[in-house]
């Protein structure tokens, strides 16, 4: 599947890779055969091109053609290496610092139609309801069959202010959904956090950025000094992060690792072997962790899931990752364009490689949500019968009706009271962390 992002391209690019037009001498790059050029397949593409040019139903400039060829050379490599424009490079390399234009939604193309990754968070399309497996088959009126990626999302770009209809198939929906966007200058705000009960943090990470790991460390101070009595655990959110840039995902492991791998990669050439590991200290003091994870978790968020997870640092919760295992280097070219090329296949710190099988949950979490309920009237209890024994251990019997005081025992000073979980805003599988992340609490402090 060919993936692109609406206005910000996200990637997996190890700034410390350099350009590489070939392999040189140090290079591990196996020579192509004896090393002379496929004659044949070279006289087969200048005689495809002088057909084109001379038969085709319409004047083709040159540069154009020899544009799409390169085009069509990188895409078909995998769906992530492409050539770059000046404007979609341009585009990336705003897209990296979180200003960007457009819908805020990474998308690809499958059967011919435009399949949502998943939609940024505080963005138009997440606020109109676009959702992750989404499948886009018109752009106002026009059918997105036939249409390559850079038209679709070129079509979807546009002056902020502007509107566009799309209309989309969703799994378990008998009619077309039609939803009209309005476009925006999208300023992604790649961490949130806030406080789910006292001593539990909740700790959001939208898409990885070039200051992510600085925000999400400053986040984690001001809750500790907001919270004079230390936070117990955390849930880190990474559901729906499409990726970003690799350093922004090492910096965050590192946060919360005091040492051993974080993330490898391995490509031909020996600069794109690359080791990184975690350095002290865990700002969480080793307090439990839960990460939640879904079908559009990708890239960079399956880098900081791994290492958590085979560190045995956090537990992971959600439904398998997306499964993007591979890295690409960003190579400026002469004419200010730029080729996106994968260049190596990145692991666990266990060599497990995340390619097209993505991370595996701990505790897999249906997509369900929750809601309160009514109170459910008069309820009898044991003390509601008559001629009940007394309790034993209080000195007066409760007395019955609302205005009733109420009998209050001393803690037990050896034992840890979590208060009772709250349904998190009828986000299920928040709320199933949060109980888990209170069950390691406990489990802790039995340890200790």
């Amino acid at each position: 599947m060919r993936r692109a992002l609406i206005a910000v391209i996200v990637f997996l690019s190890p700034a410390c890779l350099p350009a590489q037009d070939q392999a040189g001498p140090e290079s591990d790059a196996p020579a192509t055969g004896s090393g002379e050029l496929p004659l044949d397949e070279i006289r087969t593409f200048t005689e495809v091109f002088a057909k084109v040019k001379n038969d085709y139903v319409e004047p083709v400039d040159d540069r154009a053609l020899l544009e799409s060829a390169i085009r069509g050379m990188l895409e078909g490599l995998d769906p992530h290496s492409t050539y770059l424009d000046q404007e979609a490079y341009r585009d990336l390399q705003e897209g990296t610092t979180g200003e960007f234009g457009g819908l805020g939604i990474e998308v690809g193309m499958e059967d011919g139609f435009i399949k949502v990754i998943s939609p940024i968070d505080d963005t138009p399309a997440q606020r109109a309801g676009v959702k992750p497996g989404d499948i886009i088959i018109r752009l106002d009126d026009t059918p997105v069959k036939g249409m390559s990626l850079n038209d679709a999302v070129d079509r979807m770009r546009g002056k902020p202010g502007t509107q566009i209809r799309l209309t989309i198939i969703r799994e378990g929906e008998d009619k077309p959904i039609h939803l009209t966007l309005t476009r925006d200058v999208v300023k992604v705000k790649s961490v949130r956090s806030r406080m789910l009960e006292p001593g539990f943090s909740y700790l959001r990470v939208s898409n990885f950025q070039t200051h992510t790991a600085e925000d999400l460390r400053d986040e984690l101070e001001r809750l500790l000094k907001d919270n004079g009595a230390g936070l117990k655990g955390a849930v880190l959110d990474l559901r729906n992060n499409p990726g970003g840039i690799l350093s922004a995902a090492v910096g965050v492991a590192d946060l919360f690792l005091e040492s051993g791998m974080i993330v490898y990669t391995e490509g031909r050439v020996k600069d794109s072997k690359l080791k990184f590991t975690a350095k002290p200290t865990d700002v969480l003091a080793g307090a439990p962790m839960v990460v939640l994870v879904n079908e559009g978790s990708a890239s960079a968020s399956e880098i900081v899931a791994g290492a958590l997870q085979d560190q045995k640092r956090a537990i992971i919760m959600g439904q398998k990752t997306f499964g993007k295992g591979s890295v690409q280097t960003i190579l400026p070219m002469a004419n200010d364009a730029a080729l996106k090329l994968t260049t190596a296949r990145y692991y666990t710190p266990s060599g497990r490689s995340i390619q097209a099988a993505g991370i595996v949950p701990d505790i897999a979490i249906k997509l369900v949500r929750i809601e309160d309920v009514a109170d459910a009237g008069d309820v009898v209890t044991e003390a509601d019968l008559s001629g009940h024994l007394k309790n034993g251990s209080q000195e007066t019997e409760p007395q019955e009706g609302k205005d009733a005081p109420q009998v209050q025992q001393a803690p037990d000073p050896q034992k840890e009271v979590i208060p009772e979980a709250s349904p998190a805003d009828g986000d299920y599988a928040l709320y199933e962390a949060l109980n888990v992340l209170k069950g390691l609490v406990i489990a802790q402090k039995k340890a200790d």
